[in-house]
């Protein structure tokens, strides 16, 4: 295991962006955190002197107001950007003698460098002559940043370089000036706009969403060295006016206070959270719905799977092989073809086959693509999509795996009642809770993460009734596969009250094959109980089919699933681990 090294007073961090703003803000709580050595890199110079007119004024219209006077008596004519260009020079002067004052005070080393970020002689020349006074870089801070906001039919080639240079041909020449083997920690300012987007920040949505992959890239080759970037929402800073909070209140933006997301900045430096080489602090921008033509489009989405990335699977082992479960199949479909069209969700799901099961072992592909087809789309009603997951192998051979038919609305019909709930308790099969799991061949083989069915309430040969309670699984348990609008785990728990029917009466075990209709009308609860209620449908030597309501105390339907089909397996090919 790679030994990664905690901040000490001997660290040396080079900082972009980090004089001004937030990145000062952030410099300054980790200084609190540890004091040790910065190296604060901006574009602004610092005044070593400033104008007479401008001592001690502090306020910013009086201070505009004496560079016009000033102006006037040089004989020069005031315009706004003239005015505005001298204010800035002085304001920003004194911020940066401000955050280097506040980094000094408490007992760290500070010292700032004027040079921009995209200049890469400049940078390697100024930082080699710093490394000389600080010792060598043993950190990055990458902060620094542009915006140009404007819708992309607008933008110009000049705004794209603006964003685009600073963010990543900024890490590019902050990168050539360290020896990557030696640097510990690396820390990039990303955002929410690169993981969710935003209108009218195409280009920096762009750029940091390169800045994401660029710290996985440098995390897999460099594990030694503890890389994070932190893809922040909008911060409650001096830019954020009372218009501005009203308008993201508006949007369901939260705003990240100073005290808090500083904080945050510092929790993850520590070693503890290495693991985690992306962390999204904010919420999802809630675009308004889409509009669209009509056109039918396609989709390729490629994914790798793996097991670290999947700790629920370890949950979900068949044949000594964790196996990915079918209703986590059906949630990519469902989650990618909701993120094609936000603010439509989705209601039903056909014809769900399982072409070739997907476990993780020598057989697991290098990726897997699923393919998305819109098959008909109405404004503002449905819009349907034929889904395809298939992988490739090295040869050409394509393997398919899952496929159905997906359905999304913008409206989700009122859930109905399921009139035939019966909460009626025969006492026939007694077992309760985790005794239903890993307990002897008929029993269930599921894990944590797909339990658990805490009592039958009743059993008989064409039905069975059963009582649920899913206990909510962290975000880093569900891995590539989250609980959205559907939630493939409680799924997948609601099905095995077949299984335990089957086990019952004809004393064997299956697997899912097949499913002709799921609906579904509400989101399925977490941390509190539910029911399903399984009513069997035909029953063979080979195969069982089964109706599954899944609905509440009241008899309201979360979720129906309509002729799923099971497949009739030897209890010995479901071998606990």
């Amino acid at each position: 295991m790679t030994t990664l090294t905690q901040i000490n007073p001997s660290s040396v961090f080079v900082v972009s962006g980090g004089a001004k703003g937030i990145t000062a803000e952030c410099t300054i709580k980790l200084a609190q955190h540890q004091p040790c050595k910065f190296i604060l890199l901006g574009r602004s110079e610092i005044l070593e002197t400033e104008p007479d007119f401008a001592d001690d004024c502090l306020e910013e219209s009086a201070l505009k107001k004496r560079i016009m006077e000033n102006l006037l008596t040089q004989g020069e004519k005031p315009t706004p950007m003239s005015v505005q260009k001298i204010y800035h020079q002085i304001a920003a002067s004194r911020e940066i003698k401000k955050t280097l004052a506040a980094i000094q005070k408490i007992g760290a080393q500070a010292e700032y460098i004027s040079v921009d970020v995209t200049d890469k002689l400049a940078l390697q020349e100024k930082l080699t002559a710093a490394v000389k006074r600080t010792g060598p870089i043993t950190g990055i801070i990458h902060g620094a940043g542009n915006l140009a906001d404007k819708l992309i039919e607008k933008k110009t080639e000049q705004d794209f370089e603006k964003v685009y240079a600073a963010k990543v041909q900024g890490l590019e020449n902050l990168l050539s000036c360290v020896n990557l083997n030696q640097i510990q920690h690396l820390v990039l300012f990303s955002s929410v706009t690169g993981f969710y987007g935003n209108i009218g920040q195409s280009d920096y949505a762009i750029a940091n969403e390169i800045l994401n992959k660029s710290a996985h890239l440098i995390k897999q080759y460099h594990p030694q060295c503890h890389v994070v970037a932190i893809n922040w929402g909008a911060w409650d800073s001096g830019m954020m006016t009372s218009e501005l909070k009203k308008a993201f209140t508006e949007r369901g933006i939260k705003i990240i206070p100073v005290e808090g997301g500083t904080q945050m900045l510092v929790n993850e430096m520590h070693s503890v959270t290495d693991a985690t080489t992306q962390v999204v602090i904010g919420n999802p921008m809630n675009p308004p719905p889409v509009t669209f033509d009509l056109e039918l489009r396609s989709y390729q989405i490629r994914r790798r799977l793996t097991l670290k990335e999947n700790p629920f699977l370890l949950d979900h082992v068949i044949a000594e092989s964790a196996v990915l479960p079918a209703t986590c199949a059906m949630s990519w479909m469902i989650n990618a073809c909701e993120e094609r069209y936000p603010g439509y969700k989705f209601l039903t799901c056909q014809d769900f086959k399982i072409l070739k099961g997907i476990p993780f072992n020598e057989s697991l592909a290098e990726e897997y693509i699923l393919e998305l087809q819109e098959t008909s789309k109405t404004a503002s009603a449905s819009i349907d999509f034929q889904t395809t997951i298939l992988s490739k192998t090295s040869t050409g051979k394509t393997h398919f795996h899952f496929k159905s038919l997906i359905k999304l609305v913008q409206e989700i019909p009122e859930p109905p009642i399921y009139e035939s709930a019966n909460f009626t308790e025969d006492h026939i099969i007694t077992t309760i809770g985790k005794d239903f799991y890993q307990n002897g061949d008929l029993s269930l083989f599921h894990g944590t993460a797909f339990q658990q069915i805490t009592r039958v309430l009743n059993i008989s040969s064409q039905k069975i009734t059963v009582e649920c309670f899913w206990q909510k699984i962290t975000d880093k348990q569900q891995g590539q596969f989250p609980v959205r609008w559907c939630n493939p785990y409680t799924t997948d728990l609601s099905t095995q009250s077949l299984w335990i029917w089957l086990s019952h009466f004809h004393q064997t075990v299956c697997l899912p094959g097949e499913l002709t209709l799921s609906e579904q009308f509400a989101a399925m609860p977490c941390n509190e109980p539910f029911y399903v209620s399984c009513e069997i449908k035909r029953k063979t030597e080979s195969s069982v089919t089964a109706d599954f309501m899944i609905h509440n105390r009241q008899g309201q339907i979360y979720l129906r699933i309509l002729g799923a089909k099971a497949v009739i397996v030897p209890t010995q090919l479901i071998k606990r681990k």
